[in-house]
């Protein structure tokens, strides 16, 4: 394939070869053969990676009853939405706050809904709430309040349709080649179920990294982390780091074990500025979502401790002090879009923001290298991403409109 007169690096009227391998075998101006592509003068990107997804939880949000704050309001309104759920034995609703209706448990949903089986997903994704019918159908007890239990309820709750084509399709047209999904403990059979995705894939815990899960409440001592990822070594780890102690924690470990190179933090909700040097001389990536302190500001500021407010998914600190840092959607636990987590990156107004070609970058790198640009050169895989204009106007824009077409080893995969 032949694309003619688009913009790469920077250089506008250049033609690019790709070669019956996927890969680009040639890149000049006015290259012999006939256009299949006509560029007109559009960037030609390496393809998005989206560096952490969560792509079967994101593929059932369109079965799913959406109950966030930015969907329903109070009581009335949750058990609203709840009743006129899609027709069907269950109700599954996913994106719950307390800010909508406080706190959830069996007695709750009962009040709202008691004559079918109704499941509520907190935003975070780790808490399951089941009412009485949802408890008794899956032959459970207790007070509805299930906290990371997904894998139990696989086997106990019915199977959500789970639309992968839509998803692809979706993420195509956002310019997205591939994915890093992150679920800790990934379902037998997961690849193959995913396989339908026209993108390319990496599954943590099945490929490299081994995604680490830490929680507060059951917080290991940092020597017993460092036996853990001992165990995994050589493989790279990604820990889940979502509070202040788990980052002190991991990064104890990680300095008792000594580091690897593709070891990640996931998140970095909290990085106070004292352990950015460390982080650095870890050599550790930050895989962050720069995009959740504007989608979620108002239940931060009054839910984040304020001691914790000025450290919240730093971006332009980390950058700064030369720590490599890359971006994931974290969808379905925010935006599937990578060009709004872009956005939110360069305009954020607490002192985290980036340039907008530095936000671009957050999604350019590898699987195996998620904060290094990949570059059109040469040899390179043709996972590419076609843009209807310049950079510069892109760069200004930060719009998933900007995306013309989506190439995965030069086949389009965009309709």
């Amino acid at each position: 394939m032949l694309i003619r007169n688009v913009e790469v690096e920077g250089r506008a009227g250049t033609d690019v070869r790709i070669g019956a391998d996927g890969r680009i075998s040639e890149i000049g101006h006015r290259l012999a053969g006939d256009a299949l592509v006509d560029g007109r003068g559009g960037a030609l990107l390496p393809g998005l990676h989206d560096h952490h997804v969560h792509l079967t939880a994101l593929a059932a949000h369109a079965s799913s009853v959406r109950v966030g704050p930015a969907d329903v309001r109070g009581p009335d309104g949750l058990g609203a939405a709840l009743r006129d759920g899609p027709p069907g034995r269950w109700v599954r609703a996913v994106g719950y706050h307390e800010s909508v209706a406080g706190d959830l448990d069996r007695s709750v949903l009962d009040a709202l809904v008691a004559d079918r089986p109704v499941r509520v997903q907190h935003r975070s994704g780790a808490m399951w709430f089941l009412n009485s019918a949802a408890l008794r159908a899956a032959g459970l007890d207790g007070d509805g309040r299930l906290w990371r239990e997904d894998e139990r309820l696989r086997h106990r709750v019915p199977p959500v349709r789970l639309d992968l084509e839509r998803l692809g399709r979706r993420a195509a047209r956002l310019g997205v080649t591939g994915f890093t999904n992150a679920d800790p403990r990934p379902a037998p059979g997961l690849r193959r179920t995913l396989s339908v995705l026209p993108q390319r894939l990496t599954l943590m815990g099945v490929d490299s990294p081994v995604k680490i899960m830490l929680d507060d409440a059951a917080l290991p001592a940092p020597v017993d982390l460092a036996a853990r990822v001992g165990v995994l070594r050589p493989r790279p780890v990604a820990v889940h780091c979502v509070t202040r102690v788990q980052l002190l924690v991991t990064l104890l470990a990680l300095e008792e074990v000594g580091p690897v190179a593709g070891d990640r933090i996931e998140h970095g909700a909290v990085i106070p500025a004292e352990t950015v040097p460390w982080i650095r001389r870890l050599g550790l990536t930050v895989v962050t979502q720069p995009h959740f302190p504007v989608e979620r500001g108002r239940e931060y500021a009054s839910e984040v401790h304020p001691d914790d407010r000025p450290h919240l998914y730093r971006c332009r600190t980390l950058a700064e002090a030369g720590v490599p840092l890359a971006a994931g959607t974290d969808a379905p636990y925010g935006t599937d879009d990578p060009w709004a987590v872009m956005r939110a990156a360069a305009h954020r107004e607490d002192g985290e923001g980036v340039t907008p070609g530095e936000a671009l970058r957050l999604f350019l790198g590898s699987p195996e290298r998620p904060a290094r640009p990949r570059r059109l050169e040469v040899g390179a895989v043709a996972d590419l991403c076609l843009l209807h204009v310049p950079l510069r106007e892109a760069l200004h824009l930060l719009d998933a409109s900007v995306v013309r077409a989506a190439y995965v080893a030069g086949r389009p995969i965009t309709s």
